[in-house]
């Protein structure tokens, strides 16, 4: 890999996993439904000009932006909001070994021992960190993470078959279906959205705007700029470093507990990670999906 592709493959995946302790900041104040429809409300400005119909593949882009925006980014943020950041960058690697198993039920896809080896140490290490006592305090959190990353392997098994549709294109219809949808639900099932919005910091702002520009836009513009350049078996790995910096991240700056059982877990977790991620003598592609 060429030496700037690799600086911004690192740039990525560093705003990647800080994107875990920005988005932690901004559900402190503002309603995590809320926080996140105002995120896809400005993509969405962003991305107006590439806000173009998809000829014969409309029905595949609405189901994509549907389970990959407005499922998993609010089932993503409300677990931000109750668990630790730390905790959910782990958890948030099951979409991995999600997809692998949708896609043998739905794909017909074959996975040999290697992979089932992966799968089994993933859901395993995901386990370990959810029955640390701290973190069972916030088991709900865990599972509307969990529930975000089934979420984000249905999109991937369905991105699948999708040709011909751009990545601003797809973003684009992304945004426009996840903001309003959200933001109706914010109105439903949230409350005090005008006084959080006034009496929020610009530490908030600061957070909606890093999640918005630098997760969405820079990041994963970059990492499909890389994914045409590279193969599949040398990005995907890479990009496991997204969540270890997430942990670290949210270990060093927000100052969220770290136990032995903790550290156990999550590094189960991504050696799980890793060996799905890395394909065998027949590569299959999962895609996976940060916050």
């Amino acid at each position: 890999m060429a030496l700037r592709h690799l600086a911004l493959m690192l740039l990525t995946c560093t705003i990647w996993g800080f994107n875990f302790v920005a988005a932690k900041v901004g559900v402190r104040e503002l309603p995590p439904l809320l926080f996140t429809g105002l995120r896809f409300g400005m993509l969405a400005i962003a991305l107006l000009p590439f806000l173009k119909p998809a000829r014969g593949r409309m029905r595949d882009v609405l189901v994509i932006a549907l389970f990959n925006g407005a499922f998993h980014f609010g089932l993503m943020f409300i677990g931000i909001a109750m668990a630790a950041a730390s905790v959910v960058a782990v958890v948030a690697q099951l979409n991995v070994p999600f997809a692998t198993l949708l896609s043998i039920f739905f794909l017909g896809e074959v996975v040999h021992a290697r992979r089932w080896v992966g799968i089994v140490l993933t859901f395993i290490g995901v386990t370990i960190v959810s029955f640390d006592p701290h973190v069972f305090d916030a088991l709900t959190g865990v599972l509307f993470t969990a529930a975000a990353a089934l979420s984000a392997a249905i999109a991937a098994v369905c991105m699948r078959s999708l040709s011909n549709v751009g990545v601003f294109q797809l973003q684009s219809w992304t945004a426009f279906i996840t903001a309003p949808m959200l933001l109706g639900a914010s109105l439903i099932f949230e409350s005090g959205q005008g006084a959080a919005i006034s009496n929020a910091q610009p530490i908030t702002w600061a957070a909606l705007l890093f999640t918005t520009i630098g997760a969405s836009l820079i990041g994963h513009n970059a990492y499909y700029y890389l994914l045409q350049r590279y193969e599949v078996s040398l990005i995907a790995p890479l990009s496991l470093i997204s969540p270890l910096l997430g942990v670290v991240f949210g270990i060093v700056m927000l100052g969220e507990h770290v136990s032995p059982r903790i550290v156990t877990g999550a590094v189960t977790a991504f050696v799980g990670v890793g060996v799905l991620a890395v394909p065998g003598r027949r590569p299959r592609t999962v895609k996976n999906t940060q916050v």
